[in-house]
């Protein structure tokens, strides 16, 4: 079994910021007024099927308010919950975050980057929104080009240039689940900007929704095989969760066979399945989403936070003996290098 650290079985990112600088990093999520090419007729209308972006954000974080504001609320809305948290990511969460004039993102980026409590960003973004132009500019911005005389003492750590991540929402491997879904990209685009980021050096996640509809346990742990594949820093998964008012809300309701709904106890055995195939060298961002009652019209886990879901992931881990990369054909020799 490899050695993740803190006596866990997978390979944590909150994990590995804190091996690395020696405090945690926690991520600020801040809207900047972007949208996407499938709601604004670009590809597509009404976006995803399953997508209401309110229920994703937290209240303090709302296009009306200043980058500014929205950073000094979110630190104030974390230091409860997350009081050893040293200094924080601006994360580019709503909508598209790479969708506008690459002179707009740049000044943007830089704005959040001037708070002194920000050491990195994290830029959320679809597959399609993304071209050489603007991944050329975010590459110079994570190599200090763009912000001569920035700095940042994190930990025991003088960071001259920001932490920068790219993370692209894939949600599946599947073209057809893709149509389905009204993603309005195919898996072949999500794969190319994922080799165009990280051939730019810079550090790439990709998120994934397990329950999408018309597919089976067995059809996603396959896709694990393609996940690992892909030039990846780190990854996040969550469950389906059905939300009021989606088009997907409609479609449950008038076929809801088509959809796998998981139990916690399943979820964390499924979850752990998951795993046992992921790369080890793999960051794993997030196992789960949490979403406000309100906006879900039934709550199956409860109200169980992702915190104590953690912990019950790692003790049904530890029951069946398992951890990250064990069922993985990928080389853990070359894995090891980076964990």
């Amino acid at each position: 079994m490899f050695d993740f650290g803190e006596g866990k079985r997978y390979n944590t990112f909150v994990g590995y910021y804190r091996r690395k600088y020696g405090e945690r990093l926690q991520k600020i999520v801040i809207d900047a007024g972007f949208t996407c090419p499938n709601r604004d007729g670009t590809v597509g209308r009404g976006g995803c099927t399953y997508c209401d972006n309110a229920a994703f954000h937290p209240g303090y974080s709302v296009p009306d308010k200043s980058l500014r504001m929205q950073i000094d609320e979110g630190i104030e809305f974390h230091r409860k919950r997350y009081r050893n948290a040293g200094h924080y990511l601006a994360y580019f969460q709503s909508y598209s975050n790479t969708y506008a004039p690459v002179e707009k993102l740049e000044s943007l980026y830089l704005e959040a980057l001037s708070h002194p409590a920000v050491a990195g960003i994290v830029v959320g973004t679809r597959p399609d929104c993304v071209d050489g132009p603007k991944l050329d500019m975010i590459a110079a911005l994570k190599n200090g080009e763009l912000t001569p005389g920035w700095s940042r003492t994190v930990g025991g750590s003088v960071l001259e240039a920001p932490l920068v991540t790219i993370e692209y929402g894939i949600e599946s491997c599947y073209d057809r689940t893709l149509e389905r879904i009204n993603r309005g990209h195919d898996f072949s685009s999500a794969k190319a900007a994922v080799e165009a980021a990280a051939g730019r050096n810079i550090d790439t996640c990709a998120h994934f929704i397990l329950g999408l509809p018309g597919e089976t346990k067995e059809m996603i742990l396959a896709q694990t095989a393609a996940i690992n594949a892909l030039p990846l820093h780190s990854v996040k998964f969550h469950q389906l969760q059905i939300i009021k008012g989606t088009v997907m809300e409609k479609e449950y309701a008038g076929n809801p066979d088509d959809f796998l709904r998981f139990g916690m106890e399943e979820y964390l055995d499924f979850m752990t399945d998951i795993l046992e195939r992921l790369r080890p060298d793999l960051y794993v961002e997030r196992i789960a989403g949490e979403v406000p009652p309100r906006f879900v019209s039934e709550t199956p886990w409860g109200l169980v936070r992702n915190f104590e879901l953690l912990r019950m992931l790692d003790r049904r881990m530890e029951e069946r003996n398992a951890w990250q990369g064990r069922l993985c054909a990928f080389s853990g020799r070359d894995a090891a290098k980076n964990l």
